[in-house]
């Protein structure tokens, strides 16, 4: 018995036709594990049809961002670093004070850090949405609440 299967690749067509919404909790989640995990949907690789060369992610909304956790001694060491572009002009923010004034971006930072620097990558990165605080604006695409473990 020769059964072979076939394997099933999206068109771009079929991606966008296909594309749900997801939201996301992020009350209690380790930063890492959660970010992997939005990663992943966000480049489709959840779906049975996952087609490498195409879009076929869906889109995640995030709530809660402030309420992210890290593990060990990183809420007291952990520092971002980015470039003004002048001379001298290198700042660093500790995790504690970017909590306190940008949460969303600690977890842009690390799920955009997970995702292909390619043309593609930027693409699936563009239907991530984080809001900090239980409310979001995105009830128009009708987002699928997700219930997670805690801490993964």
């Amino acid at each position: 018995m020769n059964h072979k299967q076939k394997t099933t690749l999206l068109t771009k067509k079929e991606a966008l036709e296909s594309q749900k919404w997801f939201l996301f909790d992020a009350t209690g989640k380790t930063l890492g594990r959660f970010a992997a995990e939005i990663a992943k949907i966000l480049r489709g690789k959840h779906r049975p049809d996952f087609t490498p060369s195409v879009d076929c992610g869906d889109g995640v909304v995030i709530v809660n961002a402030e309420k992210i956790t890290v593990t060990g001694m990183k809420r007291a060491r952990k520092i971002y670093r980015h470039y003004t572009g002048y001379i001298g002009g290198m700042r660093e923010t500790p995790f504690e004070v970017m909590l306190a004034r940008k949460p969303e971006r600690i977890l842009m930072h690390a799920i955009l850090g997970m995702m292909p620097k390619t043309r593609l990558g930027d693409q699936q990165a563009k239907k991530l949405r984080i809001f900090k605080g239980p409310q979001h604006d995105l009830q128009a695409q009708q987002p699928i609440p997700v219930i997670t473990s805690k801490g993964s």
